[in-house]
Protein backbone atom coordinates (compact mmCIF):
# COMPACT_ATOMS: atom_id res chain seq x y z
CA UNK A 1 0.00 0.00 0.00
CA UNK A 2 1.60 3.29 -0.90
CA UNK A 3 2.26 6.11 1.17
CA UNK A 4 0.41 8.57 -0.41
CA UNK A 5 -2.96 6.96 1.21
CA UNK A 6 -0.97 7.90 4.78
CA UNK A 7 1.19 11.19 4.06
CA UNK A 8 -0.66 14.29 2.03
CA UNK A 9 2.17 16.54 -0.26
CA UNK A 10 3.69 19.72 0.84
CA UNK A 11 0.45 21.53 -0.78
CA UNK A 12 -1.97 19.60 0.70
CA UNK A 13 0.09 20.61 4.57
CA UNK A 14 0.52 24.10 3.42
CA UNK A 15 -3.50 24.80 2.99
CA UNK A 16 -4.33 23.05 5.96
CA UNK A 17 -1.76 25.25 8.20
CA UNK A 18 -2.90 28.09 6.07
CA UNK A 19 -6.98 27.74 7.13
CA UNK A 20 -6.06 25.75 10.72
CA UNK A 21 -3.91 27.74 12.45
CA UNK A 22 -5.88 30.88 12.19
CA UNK A 23 -8.79 28.93 13.34
CA UNK A 24 -6.73 27.52 16.14
CA UNK A 25 -5.61 30.71 17.11
CA UNK A 26 -8.53 31.92 17.45
CA UNK A 27 -10.46 29.29 19.27
CA UNK A 28 -7.29 28.98 21.89
CA UNK A 29 -7.71 32.73 22.08
CA UNK A 30 -11.59 32.69 22.45
CA UNK A 31 -10.95 29.75 25.28
CA UNK A 32 -8.33 31.72 27.27
CA UNK A 33 -10.32 35.03 27.40
CA UNK A 34 -13.24 32.70 28.32
CA UNK A 35 -10.73 31.12 31.03
CA UNK A 36 -10.10 34.74 32.11
CA UNK A 37 -14.24 35.51 32.95
CA UNK A 38 -14.22 32.26 34.45
CA UNK A 39 -11.49 33.30 36.96
CA UNK A 40 -13.18 36.74 37.38
CA UNK A 41 -16.80 34.74 38.26
CA UNK A 42 -15.18 32.57 40.55
CA UNK A 43 -13.56 34.73 42.37
CA UNK A 44 -17.03 36.70 43.47
CA UNK A 45 -18.62 32.77 44.08
CA UNK A 46 -20.73 32.78 40.46
CA UNK A 47 -19.05 30.20 38.87
CA UNK A 48 -22.61 27.76 38.90
CA UNK A 49 -25.33 30.60 37.95
CA UNK A 50 -22.76 32.01 35.14
CA UNK A 51 -22.75 28.58 33.50
CA UNK A 52 -26.23 27.20 34.09
CA UNK A 53 -27.55 30.68 32.53
CA UNK A 54 -25.20 30.25 29.61
CA UNK A 55 -26.74 26.95 28.81
CA UNK A 56 -29.55 28.70 26.98
CA UNK A 57 -26.90 30.66 24.92
CA UNK A 58 -25.35 27.64 24.21
CA UNK A 59 -28.36 25.84 22.45
CA UNK A 60 -29.15 29.21 20.91
CA UNK A 61 -25.18 28.79 19.39
CA UNK A 62 -25.51 25.31 18.69
CA UNK A 63 -29.18 25.79 16.62
CA UNK A 64 -27.47 28.66 15.33
CA UNK A 65 -24.21 26.25 13.76
CA UNK A 66 -26.85 23.94 12.85
CA UNK A 67 -27.85 26.95 10.26
CA UNK A 68 -23.96 27.34 8.96
CA UNK A 69 -23.47 23.89 8.46
CA UNK A 70 -26.26 23.54 6.50
CA UNK A 71 -26.23 26.47 4.71
CA UNK A 72 -21.90 26.52 4.60
CA UNK A 73 -22.34 23.27 2.63
CA UNK A 74 -23.14 24.96 -0.10
CA UNK A 75 -21.29 28.22 0.51
CA UNK A 76 -18.24 26.45 0.24
CA UNK A 77 -19.03 24.07 -3.05
CA UNK A 78 -19.93 27.70 -4.52
CA UNK A 79 -17.06 29.06 -3.47
CA UNK A 80 -15.16 26.35 -5.07
CA UNK A 81 -17.05 26.82 -7.95
CA UNK A 82 -16.92 30.52 -8.57
CA UNK A 83 -20.39 30.43 -8.32
CA UNK A 84 -20.69 34.27 -6.47
CA UNK A 85 -24.18 34.82 -7.48
CA UNK A 86 -25.38 31.35 -5.53
CA UNK A 87 -23.02 32.19 -2.72
CA UNK A 88 -24.07 35.59 -1.96
CA UNK A 89 -27.27 34.18 -1.95
CA UNK A 90 -26.70 31.65 0.31
CA UNK A 91 -25.03 34.82 3.08
CA UNK A 92 -28.52 35.81 2.49
CA UNK A 93 -30.81 33.27 3.97
CA UNK A 94 -28.23 32.21 6.35
CA UNK A 95 -28.61 36.02 7.66
CA UNK A 96 -32.35 35.43 7.56
CA UNK A 97 -32.59 32.62 9.55
CA UNK A 98 -29.94 33.42 12.13
CA UNK A 99 -31.62 36.66 13.06
CA UNK A 100 -34.91 34.03 13.42
CA UNK A 101 -32.89 31.58 16.01
CA UNK A 102 -31.71 35.29 17.61
CA UNK A 103 -35.23 36.46 18.57
CA UNK A 104 -36.76 33.28 19.04
CA UNK A 105 -34.38 32.45 22.20
CA UNK A 106 -34.89 36.36 23.08
CA UNK A 107 -38.53 35.72 23.56
CA UNK A 108 -38.15 32.89 25.47
CA UNK A 109 -35.81 34.20 27.94
CA UNK A 110 -38.11 37.11 28.29
CA UNK A 111 -41.48 35.69 28.59
CA UNK A 112 -39.84 32.26 30.55
CA UNK A 113 -36.82 33.04 32.50
CA UNK A 114 -37.16 31.62 35.73
CA UNK A 115 -38.52 28.42 34.27
CA UNK A 116 -35.67 28.05 32.11
CA UNK A 117 -33.18 27.97 34.57
CA UNK A 118 -35.35 25.76 37.64
CA UNK A 119 -34.77 23.31 34.74
CA UNK A 120 -31.09 22.91 35.20
CA UNK A 121 -30.64 24.21 38.73
CA UNK A 122 -32.47 24.02 42.26
CA UNK A 123 -30.10 26.14 44.23
CA UNK A 124 -32.25 29.21 45.20
CA UNK A 125 -28.89 31.27 44.72
CA UNK A 126 -27.80 29.77 41.81
CA UNK A 127 -31.70 30.59 40.34
CA UNK A 128 -31.58 34.46 41.39
CA UNK A 129 -27.75 35.21 40.24
CA UNK A 130 -28.36 32.92 36.81
CA UNK A 131 -31.85 35.48 36.35
CA UNK A 132 -29.55 38.38 36.68
CA UNK A 133 -27.57 37.37 34.10
CA UNK A 134 -29.70 35.86 31.79
CA UNK A 135 -32.18 38.98 31.97
CA UNK A 136 -29.42 41.36 30.39
CA UNK A 137 -27.28 38.70 28.20
CA UNK A 138 -30.71 37.68 26.41
CA UNK A 139 -30.07 40.93 24.14
CA UNK A 140 -26.81 39.61 22.79
CA UNK A 141 -28.33 36.11 21.15
CA UNK A 142 -29.67 38.22 17.37
CA UNK A 143 -26.04 39.61 17.65
CA UNK A 144 -23.99 36.70 18.82
CA UNK A 145 -26.45 34.31 15.83
CA UNK A 146 -25.49 37.07 13.10
CA UNK A 147 -21.99 37.42 13.82
CA UNK A 148 -21.26 33.70 13.48
CA UNK A 149 -22.88 33.66 10.31
CA UNK A 150 -19.98 36.26 9.31
CA UNK A 151 -17.84 34.20 10.87
CA UNK A 152 -18.39 30.91 9.38
CA UNK A 153 -18.86 32.01 5.79
CA UNK A 154 -15.59 34.00 6.27
CA UNK A 155 -14.16 30.32 6.67
CA UNK A 156 -16.35 29.15 4.02
CA UNK A 157 -14.34 31.27 1.41
CA UNK A 158 -10.48 30.48 3.01
CA UNK A 159 -10.17 33.54 5.19
CA UNK A 160 -10.14 32.15 8.66
CA UNK A 161 -7.46 34.78 9.55
CA UNK A 162 -10.42 37.82 9.36
CA UNK A 163 -12.33 35.66 12.15
CA UNK A 164 -9.17 35.15 14.56
CA UNK A 165 -8.75 38.81 14.26
CA UNK A 166 -12.09 39.87 14.81
CA UNK A 167 -12.87 37.64 17.72
CA UNK A 168 -10.16 38.48 19.26
CA UNK A 169 -11.11 41.66 19.70
CA UNK A 170 -14.34 40.60 20.45
CA UNK A 171 -13.28 38.90 23.58
CA UNK A 172 -10.55 41.13 24.62
CA UNK A 173 -13.49 43.83 24.92
CA UNK A 174 -15.54 40.86 26.64
CA UNK A 175 -12.50 40.40 29.08
CA UNK A 176 -12.08 44.29 29.37
CA UNK A 177 -15.81 45.39 30.21
CA UNK A 178 -15.94 42.35 32.87
CA UNK A 179 -12.86 43.43 34.58
CA UNK A 180 -14.44 46.91 34.85
CA UNK A 181 -18.06 46.29 35.68
CA UNK A 182 -17.31 42.89 37.77
CA UNK A 183 -15.42 44.63 40.10
CA UNK A 184 -16.29 48.31 40.00
CA UNK A 185 -13.01 49.97 38.00
CA UNK A 186 -12.32 53.34 36.61
CA UNK A 187 -15.31 54.62 38.64
CA UNK A 188 -18.09 52.21 38.23
CA UNK A 189 -19.71 50.92 41.34
CA UNK A 190 -19.28 46.31 41.27
CA UNK A 191 -21.76 44.56 39.47
CA UNK A 192 -20.96 41.21 39.72
CA UNK A 193 -22.76 39.03 37.58
CA UNK A 194 -24.34 41.69 36.07
CA UNK A 195 -21.27 43.15 34.54
CA UNK A 196 -20.51 39.67 33.09
CA UNK A 197 -23.79 39.64 31.28
CA UNK A 198 -22.77 43.43 30.26
CA UNK A 199 -19.32 42.39 29.23
CA UNK A 200 -20.86 39.55 26.71
CA UNK A 201 -23.35 42.21 25.12
CA UNK A 202 -19.85 44.66 24.32
CA UNK A 203 -18.49 41.97 22.70
CA UNK A 204 -20.86 40.93 20.22
CA UNK A 205 -22.04 44.39 19.48
CA UNK A 206 -18.15 44.70 19.11
CA UNK A 207 -18.28 41.51 16.68
CA UNK A 208 -21.12 42.24 14.78
CA UNK A 209 -19.98 45.62 13.75
CA UNK A 210 -16.39 45.05 12.75
CA UNK A 211 -17.74 41.56 10.97
CA UNK A 212 -20.14 43.95 8.61
CA UNK A 213 -17.84 46.75 8.23
CA UNK A 214 -15.10 44.75 7.05
CA UNK A 215 -16.57 42.61 5.02
CA UNK A 216 -18.36 46.01 2.92
CA UNK A 217 -15.05 47.82 2.94
CA UNK A 218 -13.03 44.47 1.90
CA UNK A 219 -15.96 43.75 -0.39
CA UNK A 220 -15.79 39.71 1.05
CA UNK A 221 -16.98 37.27 -1.95
CA UNK A 222 -20.24 36.56 0.24
CA UNK A 223 -21.78 40.11 0.52
CA UNK A 224 -23.53 41.48 -3.01
CA UNK A 225 -26.40 44.41 -3.26
CA UNK A 226 -29.45 43.65 -1.05
CA UNK A 227 -31.27 42.26 -4.67
CA UNK A 228 -29.37 39.57 -5.00
CA UNK A 229 -28.33 38.25 -1.61
CA UNK A 230 -31.75 38.52 -0.88
CA UNK A 231 -33.34 37.27 -4.32
CA UNK A 232 -34.45 33.90 -2.52
CA UNK A 233 -36.44 31.92 -4.99
CA UNK A 234 -38.52 29.31 -3.47
CA UNK A 235 -36.74 26.80 -6.11
CA UNK A 236 -33.47 27.54 -4.15
CA UNK A 237 -34.89 27.91 -0.92
CA UNK A 238 -36.03 24.35 -1.27
CA UNK A 239 -32.94 23.06 -1.97
CA UNK A 240 -30.54 24.26 0.02
CA UNK A 241 -32.89 23.33 3.19
CA UNK A 242 -33.32 19.95 2.09
CA UNK A 243 -30.00 19.68 3.79
CA UNK A 244 -30.19 21.91 5.87
CA UNK A 245 -33.32 21.38 8.05
CA UNK A 246 -31.29 18.05 9.56
CA UNK A 247 -28.11 20.11 10.63
CA UNK A 248 -30.60 22.56 12.42
CA UNK A 249 -32.81 19.45 13.86
CA UNK A 250 -29.07 17.79 14.69
CA UNK A 251 -27.60 20.90 16.36
CA UNK A 252 -30.57 21.56 18.32
CA UNK A 253 -31.47 18.09 19.53
CA UNK A 254 -27.57 18.07 20.35
CA UNK A 255 -27.28 21.07 22.27
CA UNK A 256 -30.32 20.34 24.32
CA UNK A 257 -29.25 16.78 25.03
CA UNK A 258 -26.10 18.10 26.15
CA UNK A 259 -26.88 20.74 28.02
CA UNK A 260 -29.26 17.77 30.24
CA UNK A 261 -25.84 16.43 31.02
CA UNK A 262 -25.02 19.31 32.57
CA UNK A 263 -28.76 19.21 34.92
CA UNK A 264 -27.67 15.03 35.55
CA UNK A 265 -24.19 16.77 36.69
CA UNK A 266 -26.06 19.46 39.21
CA UNK A 267 -27.78 16.52 40.83
CA UNK A 268 -24.17 15.56 42.38
CA UNK A 269 -24.16 18.96 43.78
CA UNK A 270 -22.68 22.41 42.89
CA UNK A 271 -18.99 21.44 44.05
CA UNK A 272 -19.63 19.19 41.46
CA UNK A 273 -20.79 21.61 38.95
CA UNK A 274 -18.49 23.84 40.45
CA UNK A 275 -15.34 21.56 39.31
CA UNK A 276 -16.97 20.92 35.68
CA UNK A 277 -16.91 24.29 34.37
CA UNK A 278 -13.63 24.87 35.86
CA UNK A 279 -12.27 22.11 33.52
CA UNK A 280 -14.66 22.71 30.66
CA UNK A 281 -13.46 25.87 30.41
CA UNK A 282 -9.56 24.90 30.20
CA UNK A 283 -10.58 21.59 28.08
CA UNK A 284 -11.82 24.29 25.80
CA UNK A 285 -8.61 25.78 24.97
CA UNK A 286 -7.02 22.42 23.80
CA UNK A 287 -10.41 21.77 21.45
CA UNK A 288 -8.80 24.77 19.38
CA UNK A 289 -6.42 22.24 18.09
CA UNK A 290 -10.07 19.56 17.30
CA UNK A 291 -11.30 23.26 15.69
CA UNK A 292 -8.84 24.16 13.40
CA UNK A 293 -8.35 20.40 11.90
CA UNK A 294 -12.18 20.50 11.37
CA UNK A 295 -12.52 23.95 9.55
CA UNK A 296 -9.18 22.71 7.45
CA UNK A 297 -11.35 19.70 6.79
CA UNK A 298 -14.70 21.19 5.66
CA UNK A 299 -13.17 23.71 3.80
CA UNK A 300 -10.77 21.92 1.74
CA UNK A 301 -12.71 19.19 1.19
CA UNK A 302 -15.74 20.71 0.04
CA UNK A 303 -13.96 23.10 -2.48
CA UNK A 304 -12.54 19.94 -3.94
CA UNK A 305 -16.25 18.29 -4.25
CA UNK A 306 -16.92 21.53 -5.40
CA UNK A 307 -14.23 21.49 -8.06
CA UNK A 308 -15.73 18.14 -9.09
CA UNK A 309 -12.71 16.66 -8.00
CA UNK A 310 -14.12 13.65 -6.31
CA UNK A 311 -10.60 11.26 -5.97
CA UNK A 312 -8.91 14.00 -4.73
CA UNK A 313 -11.73 15.09 -2.24
CA UNK A 314 -11.87 11.57 -0.94
CA UNK A 315 -7.87 10.67 -0.70
CA UNK A 316 -7.36 14.06 1.45
CA UNK A 317 -9.68 12.47 3.60
CA UNK A 318 -7.43 9.90 4.89
CA UNK A 319 -4.65 12.13 5.10
CA UNK A 320 -6.80 14.21 7.48
CA UNK A 321 -7.45 10.71 9.44
CA UNK A 322 -4.10 10.19 9.93
CA UNK A 323 -2.98 13.66 10.63
CA UNK A 324 -5.72 13.74 13.40
CA UNK A 325 -4.28 10.38 15.17
CA UNK A 326 -1.04 12.09 15.42
CA UNK A 327 -2.56 15.67 17.01
CA UNK A 328 -4.83 13.78 19.30
CA UNK A 329 -1.82 11.27 20.51
CA UNK A 330 0.22 15.07 21.41
CA UNK A 331 -2.37 17.28 22.44
CA UNK A 332 -3.75 14.16 24.90
CA UNK A 333 -0.11 14.17 26.11
CA UNK A 334 0.10 17.95 26.76
CA UNK A 335 -3.14 17.95 28.55
CA UNK A 336 -2.11 15.43 31.41
CA UNK A 337 1.18 17.38 31.97
CA UNK A 338 -0.54 21.07 32.27
CA UNK A 339 -3.98 19.67 34.24
CA UNK A 340 -2.87 20.61 37.79
CA UNK A 341 -1.06 24.13 36.62
CA UNK A 342 -4.24 25.50 34.75
CA UNK A 343 -6.16 24.24 37.41
CA UNK A 344 -3.94 26.26 39.83
CA UNK A 345 -4.50 29.34 38.03
CA UNK A 346 -8.09 29.68 39.16
CA UNK A 347 -9.55 30.97 42.65
CA UNK A 348 -10.42 28.21 44.46
CA UNK A 349 -9.97 27.12 47.95
CA UNK A 350 -11.68 24.13 48.31
CA UNK A 351 -9.67 21.12 48.20
CA UNK A 352 -12.65 18.43 46.53
CA UNK A 353 -13.56 20.83 43.86
CA UNK A 354 -9.11 21.61 43.36
CA UNK A 355 -8.59 17.91 43.25
CA UNK A 356 -11.48 16.70 40.95
CA UNK A 357 -11.29 19.40 38.79
CA UNK A 358 -7.74 18.36 37.90
CA UNK A 359 -8.45 14.82 37.97
CA UNK A 360 -11.51 16.02 35.04
CA UNK A 361 -8.78 17.84 32.94
CA UNK A 362 -6.66 14.68 32.62
CA UNK A 363 -9.92 12.68 31.87
CA UNK A 364 -10.50 15.34 29.12
CA UNK A 365 -6.89 14.36 27.57
CA UNK A 366 -9.08 11.24 26.87
CA UNK A 367 -11.65 12.82 25.32
CA UNK A 368 -9.93 15.69 23.34
CA UNK A 369 -7.99 12.83 21.29
CA UNK A 370 -11.76 10.86 20.69
CA UNK A 371 -12.18 14.12 19.63
CA UNK A 372 -10.31 14.64 17.29
CA UNK A 373 -10.91 11.41 15.25
CA UNK A 374 -14.69 12.07 15.65
CA UNK A 375 -14.34 15.62 14.20
CA UNK A 376 -12.54 14.64 10.98
CA UNK A 377 -14.94 12.08 10.29
CA UNK A 378 -17.48 15.07 10.57
CA UNK A 379 -15.65 17.34 8.23
CA UNK A 380 -15.50 15.01 5.56
CA UNK A 381 -19.45 14.36 6.01
CA UNK A 382 -19.89 17.81 6.51
CA UNK A 383 -18.29 18.54 3.22
CA UNK A 384 -20.33 16.54 0.69
CA UNK A 385 -23.47 17.10 2.53
CA UNK A 386 -24.02 14.06 4.30
CA UNK A 387 -26.65 15.42 6.63
CA UNK A 388 -28.68 12.86 7.92
CA UNK A 389 -26.09 10.72 8.70
CA UNK A 390 -24.07 13.32 10.29
CA UNK A 391 -27.60 14.00 12.70
CA UNK A 392 -27.73 9.82 13.66
CA UNK A 393 -23.88 10.46 14.43
CA UNK A 394 -24.37 13.81 16.61
CA UNK A 395 -27.55 14.24 18.37
CA UNK A 396 -28.76 10.22 17.44
CA UNK A 397 -25.46 9.07 19.66
CA UNK A 398 -26.15 12.22 22.45
CA UNK A 399 -29.84 10.71 23.17
CA UNK A 400 -29.35 7.20 22.17
CA UNK A 401 -25.78 6.48 24.17
CA UNK A 402 -24.81 9.59 25.99
CA UNK A 403 -27.95 10.45 27.75
CA UNK A 404 -29.10 6.72 28.92
CA UNK A 405 -25.36 6.48 29.94
CA UNK A 406 -25.02 9.21 32.02
CA UNK A 407 -28.59 9.26 34.21
CA UNK A 408 -28.24 5.33 34.68
CA UNK A 409 -25.06 5.78 35.99
CA UNK A 410 -26.11 8.99 38.53
CA UNK A 411 -30.31 7.99 38.69
CA UNK A 412 -30.33 4.01 38.78
CA UNK A 413 -26.57 3.14 39.75
CA UNK A 414 -26.66 6.64 42.20
CA UNK A 415 -22.75 6.33 41.41
CA UNK A 416 -20.53 9.54 43.07
CA UNK A 417 -17.45 8.99 41.72
CA UNK A 418 -17.90 12.08 39.14
CA UNK A 419 -14.30 11.54 37.64
CA UNK A 420 -15.08 7.89 36.97
CA UNK A 421 -18.85 9.09 35.40
CA UNK A 422 -17.26 11.62 33.70
CA UNK A 423 -14.76 9.36 32.08
CA UNK A 424 -17.22 6.52 30.96
CA UNK A 425 -19.31 9.30 29.52
CA UNK A 426 -16.39 9.49 26.94
CA UNK A 427 -17.25 6.49 25.45
CA UNK A 428 -21.09 7.57 23.04
CA UNK A 429 -16.92 9.03 21.31
CA UNK A 430 -16.33 5.51 20.80
CA UNK A 431 -19.89 4.95 19.53
CA UNK A 432 -18.92 7.52 16.85
CA UNK A 433 -16.14 6.47 16.05
CA UNK A 434 -17.31 2.80 14.99
CA UNK A 435 -20.34 3.81 13.46
CA UNK A 436 -18.87 6.78 11.69
CA UNK A 437 -16.02 5.09 10.21
CA UNK A 438 -17.76 2.83 8.20
CA UNK A 439 -19.83 5.83 6.25
CA UNK A 440 -16.55 7.13 5.59
CA UNK A 441 -14.32 4.14 4.30
CA UNK A 442 -17.63 4.21 2.15
CA UNK A 443 -16.97 7.07 -0.02
CA UNK A 444 -20.49 7.45 -0.09
CA UNK A 445 -20.27 11.07 1.68
CA UNK A 446 -18.13 12.67 -1.09
CA UNK A 447 -21.22 14.20 -3.44
CA UNK A 448 -20.89 17.48 -5.54
CA UNK A 449 -23.24 19.59 -4.63
CA UNK A 450 -23.47 22.93 -6.60
CA UNK A 451 -24.99 21.12 -9.48
CA UNK A 452 -28.35 20.30 -7.70
CA UNK A 453 -28.80 24.35 -7.34
CA UNK A 454 -26.24 26.22 -10.00
CA UNK A 455 -29.09 26.68 -12.21
CA UNK A 456 -31.89 27.11 -10.03
CA UNK A 457 -31.14 30.70 -9.98
CA UNK A 458 -28.73 32.84 -11.72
Amino acid sequence: MSAEKYVGDKQFYSDVCRLAIPSMLQQLLSSAMGMVDTMMVSAIGMVSPVGVASQLGNICSCISFGVMEGTGIYASQFYGADDRKNLQRTFGLSIILSLIVGFVFFGLIALWCVPVIEFYARDPEVIRYAKIYLDLVKYSFPLNTCALAFNYFYRCIHKTNVSMWISTTSMATNAIVNYILIYGKLGFSPMGVAGAAWGTIASQVVALGLYYGYSVISKAAFIGSPRIMFDISRDFFSKVMVRTYPTIANETLFGFGTSLYIKAYGLLGTRVTDSYYVANTITNMFFSVCNGLSVSGSMLLGAELGKGDVRKATLESRWFLYLGFALAAITGIVVIGASQPLVSLFCLTNPEIIAMSVALVRVSAFRIALRMIVVVIFSSLRAGGDSKMLMVLDCGIVWLVGIPLIYGMISLLHMQNFPLIYFLAQFELVARIIIGMRRFNSNRWAVNLTGEIATAQN
